[in-house]
């Protein structure tokens, strides 16, 4: 008998953890995953030294330290093994901004984090960290499909899973919405994240970069990636012209 209720209860405790996995936040899990592989590589590499086994120990204690962004002889090549799993490197500082009628969306590139303001209407000048998800899904209401669209990619970035709790059949038909107006040079400079003048290697590096964060076969948004495919397109075209 107590062995079958060990195993229902490790049962129960693995469906629990595979649907907490299934809603994460994929930057979130990732740095998670990142944090408790480095500890369980430092914590093998520190048992391996103690019996003497400095051949295992040492690499395994550099991959470890990579993958917590440490850099263990003060140089970078070793805290670049991190990278490999997405992490490692210094924090390049890079943001992208989207704005829209009703928002101004900020994208910070070493976490995935979205950020966002409201510029008009009754709420404006509040940030949307300061709405719970019934404020912030009574809100598209009033918003037009452009600002419904950057909404609903910050809910999926906070929320991950609010969609399937929405009502009807609302949630996400915003999330293909086309832009109002032809994309400016000042606008595709700004969601890339690059600074005017960019070279075609930096605006197709930015553009790669972001489509890690944000393709949605990464759990990212349809209409960000969209936007930023569209930053890329004006900007390549103005090196061709």
């Amino acid at each position: 008998m107590p062995t079958l209720i060990a195993g229902a209860l490790a049962v129960f405790v693995l469906y629990m953890l595979l649907q907490m996995f299934r809603s994460a936040n994929p930057a979130l899990l990732a740095r998670g995953i990142k944090l408790v592989g480095g500890v369980l590589a430092l914590a093998v590499a520190a048992f391996t030294g103690i019996k003497g086994e400095l051949a295992v120990a040492i690499p395994l204690g550099i991959f470890g330290a990579g993958l917590l962004g440490w850099a263990p002889f003060g140089t970078a090549g070793f805290s670049n093994i991190g990278g490999m799993f997405g992490g490692g490197t210094k924090s390049s500082g890079q943001t992208s901004q989207v704005r829209s009628a009703f928002l101004d969306m900020t994208l910070d590139h070493d976490s995935g984090q979205l950020s966002g303001r409201i510029v008009a209407g009754p709420y404006a000048g509040q940030s949307l960290d300061a709405f719970d998800l019934p404020q912030l899904a009574a809100m598209m209401a009033g918003f037009d499909a452009e600002s419904v669209a950057l909404l609903e990619s910050y809910l999926d970035r906070r929320f991950p899973a609010w969609r399937q709790n929405a009502q009807g059949d609302t949630a996400g038909r915003h999330d293909r919405a086309a832009s109002s107006s032809k994309m400016t040079e000042e606008e595709a400079y700004q969601i890339l994240g690059v600074k005017p003048g960019a070279t075609r290697d930096e605006i197709s590096r930015a553009h790669r970069s972001l489509m890690k964060k944000l393709h949605p076969d990464q759990g990212g948004s349809t209409y960000l990636a969209a936007r930023v495919n569209e930053a890329k397109d004006t900007l390549l075209r103005t090196h061709r012209s």
